[in-house]
């Protein structure tokens, strides 16, 4: 009985026609902007403004920077100026159809953070490692973004020290 059904599964599969499905979006094709310079915000830590310049229109290699604030609660009683710079190269468009891009990104870069604690003053110079998804709309100039950067800081002032944490952070940029 068993083998009848499958017999009769297999007969009406290969009669039927194709569907009209969708397309589905092509996935893990190589990213290339279309898009050069962008200037936005960013919550998080930090919070503050932000910007990315793509090495030219149809790269994937970018420089991105910010300066804000990481502030109080985030690192316990610390805050301050955060300034930062990276590196980024986009290997994989994780989605991809007319109207977005879903580019993967990944990169090394740096940051310095000058910071009140207590009763005391610091600052950090740290090697950041960023990863991240952005969201790029092809039609209108603004993406929005999602990172996480793993931070290596080497903290002077209060104490000499070496901190290992993580920037998490979401942003919209205007493209120019």
């Amino acid at each position: 009985m068993t083998r009848m059904l499958l017999f009769v599964a297999a007969i009406v599969a290969l009669s039927a026609g194709t569907s009209d499905a969708r397309p589905r979006p092509e996935r893990g094709k190589r990213f290339e902007s279309n898009k050069v310079f962008g200037l936005g915000l960013e919550l998080g830590a930090p919070f503050g403004l932000t910007g990315k310049y793509f090495l030219g229109e149809g790269s994937d290699r970018a420089i991105d920077f910010g300066i804000g604030d990481i502030g109080p609660g985030y690192y316990g009683d610390r805050s301050g100026l955060h300034i930062y710079g990276d590196y980024l190269f986009h290997p994989v468009s994780l989605a991809s159809n007319e109207s977005f891009e879903l580019p993967l990104f990944v990169g090394v870069g740096a940051r310095y953070w000058n910071f009140d604690y207590t009763h005391a003053n610091g600052y950090a110079f740290g090697i950041r490692a960023p990863i991240g998804i952005a969201f790029d709309l092809n039609n209108a100039p603004l993406d929005i973004f999602v990172q996480f950067a793993f931070v290596l800081d080497f903290v002077h002032g209060y104490t000499h020290d070496v901190w290992y944490d993580g920037d998490f952070s979401v942003g919209i940029r205007f493209w120019f």
